[in-house]
């Protein structure tokens, strides 16, 4: 096992806890702090605005410092921004707390290029991005019985010990972090002249890459952050709607031990249409009913179809450019991925309060179809093997 990508891996994991736990309960939060309904998921949409308005940033600091030094600076604006929540809930301070899920979707967005990393650090990228994604295994089960356990055990307005929880995670990774050895663009490859964004981004390939992982990524995050609103709605308490999280994360996350595999023998576009047809039977599932095994497996298959559709998506764009190219087109498919990300969170909470839970479902439907669409398309006019020899 690659050394470097397997601590990528558990830094990766410690981060994505935040992101998780963030989902368990910020929705909650903000249905007791928010002014208004509105304003329900708020939190979580500045924390996906943080992470958007990082992509680029992100990209351009590491390629004039290195990825550890990046990294390093994402983590400590993550760590600053859990302990700023922890203050914010102490004292009921919706608006802080908003605050403080933005800076921790700075730490998230600087975290988000680890799959990139890890592509650089081996000789087997499929393989590589499925070992950053496995480690959301460790989210899976940490995120929400953190938040769960903390508010057991150590009770506080708001949940708020379980930042000061989270804290301490993003200190743990901050310092395995400081042992990885980072494969930096060398000096030669740094000289060469990089191609113009637009002509990158241009190609039938990235803009394909790129379409699927902003589709996957939104309907996933749209319908995983209304899901805490809609159990709540049907008498789920924490634990309850903490389970489904919990297995809907390692939907997302358990795939990715072999997701890298079936890559690599299927093709990146065959991946996709798998996953797309496990969004599509979530749902499904989820327009049968509104039972707790309903909730749990929708989310599952959800996640399942998430996974497959972003990993084939990142291996694409894995392929669309030099290593002297690396920050500039990494930059483009991460802001067009998580800008959509921003606008599913935002609307969450506004849509299943207004049109309902299922409604909402309905709607998911056409968009996934859309990247069904793109791949049957990408498949007929362009060679659906993927090649991964290249980082």
């Amino acid at each position: 096992m690659n050394k470097n990508v397997f601590l990528l891996s558990c830094c990766q994991g410690l981060m994505t806890t935040g992101n998780i736990l963030l989902v368990t309960i910020s929705a909650l939060v903000g249905k007791m702090l928010s002014p208004t309904a509105s304003m329900t998921t708020l939190p979580i949409a500045t924390q996906m605005l943080g992470l958007l308005l990082t992509t680029v940033p992100a990209s351009l600091v590491m390629a004039k410092t290195g990825r550890k030094l990046g990294f390093s600076l994402g983590n400590i604006i993550g760590t600053l921004g859990a302990l700023i929540g922890f203050i914010a809930l102490s004292q009921s301070q919706f608006y802080l707390f908003c605050v403080a899920t933005f800076m921790i979707g700075v730490g998230i967005g600087f975290a988000t290029l680890y799959r990139f990393a890890a592509i650089e650090a081996s000789d087997k990228p499929a393989r590589a991005i499925s070992m950053i994604m496995a480690s959301g295994v460790i989210a899976a089960v940490l995120g929400p019985n953190l938040a769960v356990w903390v508010n057991h055990h150590f009770p506080t307005v708001n949940y708020a010990n379980s930042f000061l929880a989270l804290t301490c995670v993003y200190l743990i990774a901050l310092s395995l972090l400081q042992m990885v050895k980072f494969n930096e663009v060398s000096a030669k490859q740094s000289n060469l002249v990089p191609r113009k964004v637009k002509e990158i981004i241009s190609q039938p390939q990235f803009i394909v890459a790129a379409l699927i992982g902003m589709i996957s990524y939104s309907v996933m995050n749209l319908l995983m952050t209304a899901t805490p609103l809609a159990m709540h709605r049907h008498g789920f308490d924490l634990a309850e709607s903490a389970l489904v999280i919990e297995w809907h994360v390692l939907g997302m996350f358990l795939p990715s031990f072999f997701t890298g595999k079936l890559v690599e023998r299927f093709s990146a576009v065959n991946m996709t249409v798998v996953g797309c047809i496990f969004m599509l039977a979530c749902a499904a599932i989820n327009l049968l009913g509104v039972s707790h095994w309903h909730f749990m497996i929708a989310l599952f298959f959800l996640g399942v179809g998430w996974n497959f559709m972003f990993i084939s998506a990142t291996a694409l764009v894995s392929q669309t450019y030099e290593p002297h190219e690396r920050a500039k087109t990494q930059a483009a498919n991460e802001f067009c991925v998580f800008s959509m990300v921003v606008m599913s969170s935002l609307f969450a909470g506004w849509l299943e309060s207004e049109i309902g839970w299922q409604p909402l479902n309905i709607w998911s439907v056409p968009i996934v179809c859309v990247a069904l669409g793109a791949a049957f398309w990408f498949k007929q006019h362009s060679h659906p093997e993927l090649s991964v020899s290249k980082p």
